[in-house]
């Protein structure tokens, strides 16, 4: 008798864990204001479910799959409120409910960066963030290179209160504020992005239709035993690889007992391939002994090692401060207070590389810290190689990664968002799609129609952001793939609803990964103004549309004037380089003339073809409207 209650009861309890809500429905979450909002979720087959909310009942029952929902009327911004869903044995109360505007914010590492890894310069936002109406669901990472998921496993709404707006998306946390300083109305980002990932990932296997080859690996892809051997073959031949044998880690070279021998001289910052070391990958150790004063002592510290290429490790006195895995983040390691000690402190840095230069970034910041005390760290060091890497004899079997693969994000990151009302997009991607521009052309708007579908809002409002500078400048015309994607990325503004936010000005030469990230986020509200919300504003720089031939000059119209095209610096314009057509393309002269920009060189006598700002970088792209809106790159010569 006793073991039939207890399975009755197992039976009974069972029953009631039936009702489910995806992760978006929870507490603390934004609507969006002024159009239906959709809330569903699971239920056995058959049950009836209810949904009240701000006093209105709303009753329907469960499908075939056991799925329900409902559609909520259009409601005016608002809350907080409460929201009860009931069948017939459960009741799940949502609460702080916000109604107010709703983006999906979307991308690769640009996107994803938080407001924690930009907390330097952004120390002063952090602190005073305290907007209860800006909240951020974080989507967590997760792929399916089967099909598209209904849900994932967590996530919750958080709002933009002092420690909790770390994790935010620098870039979409500005956006919000904007929006919310300019409507006083409650702001959703649904953080929904992945470092290092391509655009192909984020789209379903649907908006893919029309690429045959992505077709065909993606239903390659839904074989798992494929799959799974495929990488069961690339982790056999990493174990096979002979291990690295450090010489620096087997005789402690960071211990201040150590002795160091045979050591050479080298500067920080710097590559170590170009200070006497040819083409080296594998690990190089540095030391140093440093000074630091009394009155660091006994205190908290912080180290900024500014980049390294690949990984590091720092030991301070003997003891291991820190380490980084990968060559992107900056970094920025604390101290504890029982480390330092008055007079020399020895500083030891490991850095890994496995491929192109090594070592340290040049142009970042190199020093230890303490209240207000500050030590700088560049400067001559010591080096050792620790260990060579033998270079491969053979090409190692591919490992397949879902999260680089056609619609892993998408299944696994984006599809269950789909009924979940939303105003708009901001997506910042292209990074990872650089070593084949021309593509992207395609690929944008694919996305662009295929979200658009998805949502069931053939003008739902697309901004995007362009690449901004990055990598060494070019003091010569040259060809540049971070260019064509650029002007891959422009042609997507043939499509309605869109808005392109120029970054080129934004960027850092040394940093895929730039600390503006402000300027970014203002500028995608401003185009949100425009293109989202209809205001009559100035949304963008200057845009090409026409080159006329007269004599030896071009003269070149533009869209987006605003009030007037200026030299942002007050400077000559720079950047614009012309060719006849053989297409050899010189340095040339530039100035504005009623509102057109005037071209020409003492070189070419029959101009044809003009671009601007072509390169990885350009050194000073100065052309903008009074507004202060860069303008876009272009070429005429495609």
């Amino acid at each position: 008798m006793f073991v039939l209650l207890v399975v009755f009861l197992f039976i009974h309890l069972a029953s009631f864990a039936q009702l489910q809500l995806p992760k978006l429905i929870s507490n603390g979450m934004v609507l969006q204001r002024n159009t239906a909002i959709r809330i569903w979720g699971w239920d056995t087959v058959g049950e009836k479910i209810s949904l009240r909310f701000n006093q209105k009942t709303y009753k329907t029952q469960t499908d075939a799959q056991g799925y329900w929902q409902f559609t909520l009327p259009a409601m005016p911004a608002g809350g907080p409120f409460e929201m009860d869903i009931a069948d017939r044995h459960t009741k799940l109360t949502i609460k702080d409910i916000l109604i107010g505007e709703v983006w999906l914010c979307s991308g690769q590492s640009n996107m994803v960066h938080q407001l924690n890894i930009h907390d330097v310069t952004y120390a002063k936002d952090i602190a005073e963030a305290n907007n209860p109406a800006i909240r951020q669901f974080l989507v967590p990472v997760n792929t399916s290179l089967q099909a598209p998921q209904k849900d994932h496993s967590t996530g919750q709404w958080k709002a933009a209160l002092k420690e909790e707006v770390r994790p935010f998306s620098a870039v979409a946390y500005f956006f919000a504020q904007k929006l919310y300083e300019q409507y006083h109305v409650p702001v959703g980002i649904i953080n929904a992005s992945v470092g290092g990932t391509p655009i192909e990932a984020w789209t379903s296997e649907e908006g893919l239709g029309a690429f045959p080859s992505i077709q065909t690996l993606i239903q390659q892809n839904k074989d798992t035993a494929y799959v799974n051997n495929t990488n069961r073959k690339n982790a056999a031949y990493v174990r096979s690889l002979p291990q690295p044998n450090d010489q620096g880690l087997n005789q402690q070279w960071y211990a201040p007992a150590y002795q160091p021998k045979n050591w050479r001289t080298i500067a920080i910052p710097g590559y170590w391939e170009d200070q006497g070391i040819r083409d080296l990958n594998g690990i190089v150790w540095y030391r140093k002994e440093i000074d630091i004063p009394a009155s660091m002592v006994g205190k908290p510290a912080k180290v900024f090692l500014g980049r390294i290429v690949d990984a590091d490790e720092l030991y301070i006195n003997g003891k291991k401060i820190g380490n980084t895995t990968y060559q992107y983040p900056q970094r920025r390691y604390a101290v504890g207070s029982d480390v330092l000690k008055e007079g020399k402190n020895l500083f030891v840095v490991r850095v890994t590389n496995t491929a192109g230069k090594g070592g340290f970034v040049p142009d970042k910041p190199y020093c230890i810290f303490a209240e207000k005390d500050t030590v700088d760290l560049k400067g001559y060091w010591q080096y050792k190689v620790g260990a060579v890497f033998q270079k491969p004899t053979e090409m190692p079997p591919p490992a397949i990664n879902a999260t680089m693969q056609p619609t892993g994000l998408y299944n696994g990151m984006i599809a269950h968002a789909h009924n979940y009302a939303i105003k708009g997009i901001c997506w910042y991607q292209g990074e990872s799609n650089a070593s084949q521009p021309k593509q992207y052309a395609q690929y944008l708007p694919a996305l662009i129609n295929d979200w658009r579908k998805q949502w069931q809002q053939p003008l739902l409002p697309f901004l995007y952001v362009q690449l901004p500078g990055f990598m060494e400048y070019d003091y010569l015309p040259a060809e540049s793939n971070w260019a064509i994607l650029r002007e891959s990325q422009a042609k997507a503004l043939a499509l309605p609803q869109t808005a392109m936010v120029v970054a080129l000005d934004l960027g850092e030469w040394n940093d895929i990964h730039p600390d503006n990230k402000k300027s970014v986020g203002e500028r995608l509200a401003l185009a949100a103004r425009k293109i989202a919300y209809n205001e009559n504003l100035v949304h963008a720089g200057p845009l090409f549309e026409s080159a006329t031939v007269e004599g030896n000059k071009l003269v070149l119209q533009f869209s987006n004037i605003g009030g007037g095209l200026i030299s942002k610096d007050g400077e000559a314009l720079s950047e614009f380089a012309i060719a006849g057509k053989d297409k050899k393309f010189v340095w040339a002269k530039a100035l504005i003339q009623h509102n057109k920009v005037i071209v020409w060189s003492d070189a070419i006598s029959n101009p044809l073809y003009v671009r601007y700002a072509w390169a990885d970088n350009p050194v000073n792209p100065n052309l903008s409207n009074q507004e202060g809106l860069p303008a876009a790159p272009f070429r005429t010569d495609e």
